[in-house]
């Protein structure tokens, strides 16, 4: 008789070490060589080392990539003095080893070449045709090494009209939609178009550039072939609007804004509590019932206007002032244990500080740390990829600039003291 194994819970999986993994992560046998700067580029890299890929981080002679210098705030030594490690760098950097080459000039140009022979993968976030000049482009690598996988990041893609235009994300939020669907409505107070908080359409771009690259991986490991990856911020941020884009191809409709309110989903927004504000998301009818139990007004959940979502949608302003009323008569820790009780999606509005306050953020260990030689130890932030044999590993912090550049240059393409000072010399390194 054959025996199942148990089934393994979430908590295993989260408590297992994150320095011990059971066997090599995902992408161990991989080398990146990451010619990307800022964040869309950055964040793709910094997902593959979290895969367990070795991140060669290329950056300027003296300078760096330039978010090293995006602050304050600054990163803190031991004796609480500001450092050049700057906290924008600091979060998407993670895992990679920093060599300090100059690429514009032709011994630069040169030894890039020979760390592109040794890799895996090479990822670029240079204007388009940018890195041809170099002899860096894809064209010119893959005749040197046929299987490379060669990911360019750029704002709107190699092809077309905007093509050598640069952009940046501020500009792709409002081009690409986001914006339009993203504030109040133009008739209420504080109306208009926002950007969202953060530069989401770098990190999304980032995520399925590292998507992408792990599948031409998969794909060269059965076909034996690499391939060249376009990844553009413009069409990204498109993508990403899918639901309320099939929301206009169906009905013909442009979408609008809502402010924290849903275009599809009734009650589903901000609601002012007697003491402060509380989320409550109503997915579904039955949900609704739940609520208006909860909400001590079981008859709402007959009442003809507001039976079914489509009738709440219909009636969407008769239905909001209603809910907006009752949400006004308790506190919003009531609200939310009440609400919880009930089955019903709600929750509170958080500032960073009360998110690593909060009990399931805890133990989820969404903090972390890892050791820094200049700080002793440098907070993060936890991947939210958790595996069940391969986990992430945080060992290795974000790199000094040119922290690894005699390491590199050394074990990998066998330059010796006296060639490592000669280019020190020349400022090639």
């Amino acid at each position: 008789m054959a025996h199942t194994a148990p089934a393994l819970r979430a908590a295993d999986i989260i408590r297992r070490s994150p320095i011990a993994p059971a066997m090599p992560r995902p992408l161990s046998h991989i080398r990146v060589l990451d010619l990307s700067r800022v964040l869309a580029g950055p964040w793709a890299s910094q997902n593959l080392a979290d895969l367990g890929a070795e991140v060669i981080k290329v950056e300027r002679p003296g300078s760096g990539d330039d978010t090293r210098s995006w602050g304050p705030p600054f990163l803190k030594d031991r004796d609480g003095k500001e450092t050049r490690e700057a906290a924008y760098f600091l979060s998407v950097n993670r895992g990679k080893k920093s060599v300090t080459l100059d690429i514009s000039r032709p011994e630069g140009q040169r030894i890039a070449r020979a760390l592109a022979l040794k890799s895996d993968v090479v990822i670029e976030n240079y204007k388009v045709g940018g890195l041809a000049k170099y002899g860096l482009a894809y064209e010119d690598l893959k005749k040197i090494h046929p299987k490379i996988v060669y990911c360019s990041v750029t704002g709107f893609g190699q092809t077309g009209p905007y093509a050598q235009r640069p952009g940046y994300d501020f500009i792709f939020q409002g081009m690409g939609g986001l914006m339009s669907i993203t504030g109040e409505r133009d008739d209420l107070p504080g109306g208009g178009p926002q950007k969202v908080g953060i530069a989401i359409t770098d990190v999304l771009t980032g995520m399925y550039a590292a998507l992408a690259i792990t599948a031409a991986i998969a794909h060269r490991e059965r076909a034996g072939e690499g391939q060249y990856i376009d990844v553009a911020l413009l069409d990204t941020i498109v993508a990403f609007g899918a639901n309320q884009i099939f929301n206009y191809f169906t009905s013909g409709k442009v979408p609008g804004r809502y402010g924290n309110a849903h275009a599809n989903l009734l009650p589903y927004e901000v609601f002012p509590t007697a003491d402060g504000h509380v989320i409550l998301a109503v997915g579904n009818d039955a949900q609704w019932t739940s609520f208006c139990k909860a909400a001590e007004r079981p008859e709402l959940a007959y009442d003809a206007r507001f039976l079914t979502m489509p009738d709440r949608i219909r009636n969407r302003s008769g239905l909001i002032p209603l809910v907006r009323e009752i949400m006004k008569r308790r506190a919003s820790k009531d609200w939310i244990e009440r609400l919880e009780a009930a089955s019903v999606p709600c929750g509170p509005i958080n500032n960073y500080r009360e998110v690593f306050e909060n009990p399931q953020v805890r133990h989820r260990g969404l903090k972390i740390e890892m050791p820094h030689p200049l700080s002793g130890t440098l907070p993060g932030i936890a991947s939210p990829m958790r595996f069940s044999e391969t986990p992430v590993e945080y060992t290795v912090p974000p790199p000094r600039l040119g922290e690894h550049t005699r390491e590199v240059l050394g074990s990998l393409l066998g330059l010796g003291n006296g060639e490592l000072d000669r280019l020190a010399a020349q400022k090639i390194i």
